[in-house]
């Protein structure tokens, strides 16, 4: 057989495979869109409700306002980016858990800070010294903004944005989080990569914010950059404010899922940036590096904690299995292998996409499982809960269906036996 003609049947092989991945994603987001839109609105009060049981059964009618921003979020990129969401049930509700949000997410207007939880009608129960309920209350009038037009909820947007960043760089005490004098001075990773995520929201397709967020979504960069440690060869969730591994646990502490989120949220900025070598960087420490140590060999899947030590974390569900990291994964090795046109990558969303389609997805009432026994076994039978509502899921769903509709469309003309192989898109023009 001739090279090129050997080259033309593998690629006809990746093009089967795509394909029949790409089906069977568009399927599924169909399906978990569908659970969502089914149970979660609260016709009375607005907003959603994100306790479901196994069949979408409320069991509390407690509002988080992480899962609030994140669903009028996941609703408005849906109806924005693929044409069979563009519905106006899907806009009207993303529009109505929008509005409640501004009646009722910040504690005491008009302050800033945003609860955590809130009472079906809206009244506050719980606040977190954290930046991450602002964070989603963002991301949604930023989306809310994009499909309706309204300046109001971009003007929400910004002004959030600009007190979160003030939190973050200049004064935290509006965060209520007091200095106590045994406390390690630490970094988490979460808090740049949440930023980060939010100058990519903000910036898509406006120069002008592109441009004010610029230098900042460098800074968030370089400060997730600081996780990789021990030479290279760990992610640490928490490090110094100096760059340094920290002592104990909390130093020692590692959530491969969250590595791989940061991941691509990294390769997107460096795909902005035209840098290869930091491509390149991140590809090998924040997607390869973590898979490798988070990955069950026993039973699949990835741990949800380690220890970079190789000690047994403290964690009582470190090697349970969770629905997110999974779906991050998939974003991640698909993006990677979108960028870099390695199959290794493509390979590992394979591996990822089958144990996660196989263990945590319900044939039976829709939507996945989020909580797994380290076997693979369910845990925990409900749909969603205080943490677990309509994101992950399906943002991974719509983002993989959109990846694989590029690489298809790339492939769609097949070059004759002979031909060059082809490259993946984000490869095009690269420097």
């Amino acid at each position: 057989m001739s090279g090129g003609l050997r080259v033309w049947q593998d690629m006809e092989k990746e093009r089967e495979a795509l394909q029949t991945w790409k089906e069977r994603v568009e399927q599924e987001l169909d399906r978990v869109v569908a659970f969502w839109m089914e149970h979660s609105h609260d016709q009375e009060h607005g907003g959603f409700f994100t306790c479901l049981g196994r069949d979408g059964q409320v069991y509390d009618d407690l509002k988080y306002v992480w899962l609030q921003g994140r669903q009028v979020w996941m609703y408005c990129r849906l109806y924005r980016k693929l044409e069979r969401f563009r519905s106006p049930e899907l806009l009207d509700s993303a529009k109505a858990g929008g509005e409640f949000l501004l009646r009722y997410a910040r504690v005491a207007p008009p302050g800033k800070k945003c609860a955590f939880a809130l009472t079906r009608d809206g009244r506050p129960v719980k606040v977190q010294r954290t930046i991450f309920s602002e964070c989603f209350y963002t991301m949604a009038m930023n989306e809310l903004w994009r499909v309706t037009g309204e300046a109001r909820y971009q003007k929400e947007a910004v002004e959030m944005m600009d007190q979160i960043v003030y939190w973050v760089r200049e004064d935290p005490s509006g965060l209520g989080r007091p200095r106590l004098p045994g406390a390690l001075a630490s970094e988490s990773m979460a808090v740049p990569m949440m930023l980060l995520n939010l100058v990519d929201q903000l910036g898509e397709a406006d120069e002008e914010l592109a441009g004010n967020y610029a230098e900042l979504g460098d800074w968030c960069a370089q400060r997730i950059l600081r996780h990789v440690q021990r030479d290279g060869q760990a992610v640490l969730e928490n490090v110094s404010e100096d760059s340094e591994e920290l002592s104990g646990c909390l130093g020692r502490h590692q959530n491969p899922g969250h590595a791989l989120e940061a991941g691509w949220f990294l390769l997107r900025y460096a795909i902005r940036k035209g840098d290869p070598k930091l491509r390149a960087h991140v590809i090998n420490k924040f997607l390869l590096l973590p898979f490798r140590s988070g990955w069950d060999p026993d039973h699949g899947g990835l741990f949800y904690f380690q220890d970079a030590d190789g000690l047994c974390p403290t964690q009582l569900e470190w090697a349970m299995k969770l629905w997110w990291p999974h779906s991050e994964a998939m974003i991640a090795f698909l993006m990677g292998y979108s960028d870099s046109g390695d199959p290794a990558l493509l390979h590992l969303f394979y591996q990822v996409a089958e144990y996660t389609f196989r263990q945590f997805r319900d044939p039976e009432y829709g939507e996945w499982f989020g909580y797994l026994t380290q076997e693979g076994k369910v845990a925990l039978t409900i749909k969603g809960g205080p943490f677990k509502g309509c994101f992950h899921v399906p943002r991974c769903l719509a983002m993989c269906e959109e990846m694989l509709g590029a690489l298809l469309s790339h492939l769609t003309l097949a070059p004759s036996p002979g031909s060059p192989p082809a490259v993946p898109p984000a490869r095009q023009g690269a420097k």
